[in-house]
């Protein structure tokens, strides 16, 4: 088979979880994870087919202007075997920050009684840049609506997420109360809310 590999680099997890879920939503590829770098940018990994991993970065490129980001794309077309250890290896938690050196699907084993249903609920993204701000923020989050804490990321330089799911207006009406709590306290990176997001999104978060 004609098979690719595509990276798009982009700066922050708000950003890049948007952007990736766009990559997946457009084109036949497989998600097969979000590196971190240790300061704003994050790299997301794809596989598939050559044309349809070039449409998925295209899709990346477009999404991240959109939202005022700039992506550095690549795709390789037949990728010499020997790079394989660089783009699947073991992941572990980075001493300097205390987040994960990579997003893999395989973090969080199914459970199928626990599994998110991407069709009902949304997922609300907040990122900061200090801590006491997102932990603020969380917590406007989760008393202004109905939403569940799915859990925290951090990838380096005070950078850190948090994301909540539920219904669609529910996420959206916790995300403006997010966005509006961090005040001061740090300063405001990016809020989104993704809407039925693609299960390899969903299969990079705690159930």
């Amino acid at each position: 088979m004609n098979m690719a590999l595509g990276f798009a680099e982009i700066p922050f997890l708000s950003v890049t979880a948007v952007v990736a879920d766009q990559a997946v939503k457009r084109a036949n590829v497989r998600l097969l994870g979000i590196e971190t770098t240790g300061n704003e940018n994050l790299m997301i990994r794809l596989e598939g087919g050559v044309a349809a991993v070039e449409a998925a970065l295209a899709a990346s490129q477009r999404c991240a202007e959109e939202l005022g980001a700039k992506a550095t794309i690549r795709c390789i077309a037949h990728p010499e075997p020997s790079l394989e250890g660089l783009i699947h290896f073991p992941n572990a938690q980075n001493p300097l920050y205390g987040g994960r050196d990579q997003f893999l699907p395989t973090d969080y084993p199914k459970d199928q009684n626990k599994t998110m249903s991407t069709q009902h609920e949304a997922l609300g993204i907040l990122e900061t840049q200090g801590l006491t701000a997102v932990l603020e923020a969380a917590d406007a989050m989760l008393k202004s609506a109905n939403v569940a804490l799915v859990g925290k990321e951090k990838i380096g330089a005070a950078y850190v997420t948090v994301i909540v799911k539920g219904d669609v207006a529910a996420v959206t009406a916790a995300v403006d109360a997010g966005r509006k709590a961090v005040g001061q306290l740090g300063k405001l990176i990016a809020a989104h809310v993704i809407a039925r997001p693609h299960e390899d999104i969903a299969a990079l978060l705690p159930k």
